[in-house]
């Protein structure tokens, strides 16, 4: 037997560690350094052309009035009552899309029938515009926040349900016949091979979904609501105060925001391994 020494495997370093190298790579610092700039940019270009043009507040406020009518937001309990309302139709919304949408997703990819007889229905009722289907709603659940969960969870379905059948159909055959040939279950292949290789599907499939929801829940309050951001939106609308409709979008985009790097930080739990999650600063 050789007894010459073996060269040693290098360790991969802790995720703090790796975090910290990509961060102070080019391709990770660069979104923290031209985000800022990009946006500095905005602000000045806006903050030009109200000076240069004299537009009235009331058509476009200047950056420092929107800034002003944020901060008073934030500062209103009132305000963060609409944001819960829309919090909570968001991901109860996402919610029930997620369920429905991965387990319908991982049945019709496993079952041939089932997706024949199901797809046509399926596209059918995704080519319907979704903001028409917002009073019917209204008139069937009421203004309360039944509706606006429901408008929440339709927008998102769909994205979830066709990613996940990608997903689970994507899986090479000769992985599965491998563990078919080791007398594996239907539940270990789900759980060793199917699960772990669709779950970059998957996830992309909520990155969407979460946004939609988002969307689905401000237009429901849109059109049909007493309370929540889209609701505060149209109030504001009504008054005339354009700073602080801004004030509101800005408030709104954050919220998405968050709801979108927290599907991306779940990526980077689940699939590390995944070149989809390595590309995320």
């Amino acid at each position: 037997m050789d007894n010459a020494p073996r060269p040693a495997v290098p360790k991969a370093p802790p995720a703090p560690a790796q975090f910290t190298q990509r961060f102070f790579t080019r391709e990770g610092a660069l979104p923290w350094i031209t985000t800022p700039i990009l946006l500095v940019l905005l602000l000045l270009i806006w903050e030009t052309y109200v000076r240069a043009t004299g537009v009235s507040p009331m058509i476009l406020p200047r950056p420092g009035a929107v800034a002003s009518a944020w901060i008073r937001l934030l500062q209103d309990p009132r305000a963060w009552h609409h944001t819960w309302m829309t919090v909570y139709a968001t991901l109860t919304g996402f919610a029930y899309a997620t369920v429905i949408g991965v387990g319908l997703g991982v049945l019709i990819a496993r079952v041939r029938w089932l997706e024949l007889t199901l797809n046509p229905f399926i596209v059918a009722t995704q080519v319907i515009p979704k903001v028409a289907l917002v009073p019917l709603f209204v008139l069937w659940f009421g203004f309360g926040i039944t509706s606006k969960v429901i408008v929440a969870c339709v927008l998102a379905f769909f994205p979830i349900l066709t990613n996940t059948a990608m997903g689970v159909k994507s899986i090479d055959e000769g992985h599965r016949d491998v563990m078919v040939s080791l007398n594996a279950t239907r539940w270990q292949v789900f759980r060793r091979l199917e699960l772990p290789s669709a779950l970059p599907y998957m996830l992309t499939g909520l990155e969407i979904g979460i946004v939609l929801a988002i969307i689905g829940a401000v237009v429901g309050e849109y059109l049909g609501g007493n309370a929540g951001l889209g609701h505060l939106l149209i109030a504001r609308l009504n008054a005339f105060e354009t700073d602080q409709m801004f004030a509101v979008l800005i408030h709104m985009s954050i919220l998405g925001f968050l709801f979108y790097f927290a599907i991306g930080a779940l990526r980077k739990l689940l699939v590390p391994w995944h070149a989809s999650a390595r590309l995320q600063v």
